[in-house]
Parts: structure tokens; sequence; C-alpha cells
């Protein structure tokens, strides 16, 4: 994230908190893993906020280089396979669940040709106009982020969820904001952008607005919570 540490951890802690509160309106398996999106950011930013420590000498290198090597695992490794197969799990059948299927075949070839980047390739991390740059000789050019962006915006611009495919159009809005604002800490900045996005997921779950079975409209059947043991006593009316 840009700035510092501390505004990187405080975003970790905001979006842990906005994370969990997101789970505990879970009601259908098949929405665990988009509704999980808020919680994975918060460990996100955590480690870019340890990246913000390594790189301004409050921790040793090796502890820099972990904390750079999970953020770009994360961002890189995981997201543009992860992204895509969170929709299609939560889309009806029909031709768009098959397309958003082949975007996730596309998303996991890039999850696993910058995975081996990030592996067998040194990495640079840096700061660049107040934000955090990460390079590496295997992830970038034009192709590879070309595909990632297809893949992970591809499958929520596809989605037959009306606030799935809002919170594309506000990602490709962001994406395009920072590439032209942030291109030289493009990961770093459009993270951050996507992170406080979960707002919208958070508001959405809790109003039980994102169904696999009635898509764009609430669920005449008020399903058990799918983990009920994350909410506080007094709420057990509500999961029953």
């Amino acid at each position: 994230m840009c700035f510092s540490a501390t505004s990187s951890f405080i975003a970790a802690g905001v979006l842990g908190t906005i994370g969990v509160a997101t789970l505990r309106h879970v009601r259908e398996p098949r929405t665990l893993l988009f509704a999980s999106v808020p919680l994975l950011f918060a460990f996100h930013q955590a480690a870019e906020g340890t990246v913000w420590l390594g790189l301004n000498g409050q921790i040793d290198k090796l502890a820099l280089d972990h904390a750079a090597f999970l953020f770009t695992v994360y961002a890189q490794g995981i997201l543009p396979f992860l992204m895509p197969l969170a929709i299609a799990l939560m889309e009806p059948r029909g031709w768009r669940r098959v397309a958003i299927i082949a975007l996730t075949g596309i998303g996991a070839f890039v999850s696993l040709w910058d995975l081996f980047g990030l592996v067998f390739y040194p990495s640079e991390v840096f700061v660049s106009h107040h934000s955090i740059a990460y390079r590496n000789p295997l992830t970038g050019g034009e192709v590879i982020p070309g595909l990632f962006i297809l893949a992970t915006c591809g499958g929520m611009l596809l989605s037959t969820h009306r606030v799935v495919r809002a919170y594309g159009i506000l990602n490709v809005i962001g994406l395009t904001i920072v590439g032209f604002i942030k291109g030289n800490a493009f990961a770093s900045v459009w993270c951050f952008y996507a992170a406080t996005l979960s707002f919208m997921l958070y508001w959405q779950f809790a109003h039980r607005n994102i169904d696999v079975e009635t898509p764009n409209g609430t669920s005449p059947i008020l399903r058990p919570l799918l983990m009920p043991w994350l909410r506080w006593r007094g709420d057990g009316a509500e999961g029953r």
C-alpha cells in the first residue's frame, strides 16, 4: 500500500474485521471462497506492512525477503486463480459459467507461471514515489500481466450476480487509474484499491443479496449459517 507501514497495518486490521464480519453471514458453501476475499486481503496488507518495516530498516533483510515473497505470492501467484474460481463456484449453469471456468484455467496458468518466476528468479523490492514496487524478470512484461487482468477481472464482469459485476467494474476503473498514476508500483496500489472494495462484499452478504440459487435477489429460504461459531452470543436466533 502507499504511504507507510502504519497505514498498511491499519488497513489490515480494518479488513480483518470486515473479513470476519463477512464470514459470519455466509450461508452457502459455494460462496465461502468469495466471502473470504476481505480476510485474505487483510493478511496481504499485513505482509506489505512488514515489507515497509524491512525497507525502513526496522527488521532484518531475511524477514523483508520473506514478507515480500508472501506479498507477491498472493498478488501474483494466487489471486489470478483464486478470484475467477471463487466466481465460478457461485455461478449457475449456463454459458457464463463455462466462460468463467475457461478464465479460471487462464488464471491457473498465470499463477503457475508467476509462482515459478517468484521461486526460481530473483525479485527486487524498493520504494518508488511513496509506494512499494516489486520486480521479477519472469512475471513482468505485457503478456502475463494482461492475462492476469483478464482472469481476475473477466470473471467478475461475466458474472450473473449484479454485485459481482459492479465489483468487477470498480476494479477495472481502479486498475486503469492506478496504471496511469502509479504504474511503477501497480501491484501494491491496485491490490490496496481492490481490498478497499471489501466493504461492498460485506454489505451484500449481510443483506443476503449474493445467493447461488436466486441470483440478484434475496433468497426466500433462510438457510442456516455456515459458520455459526463466528457469531457472538445474542445472534443465535438468526442462525436457526
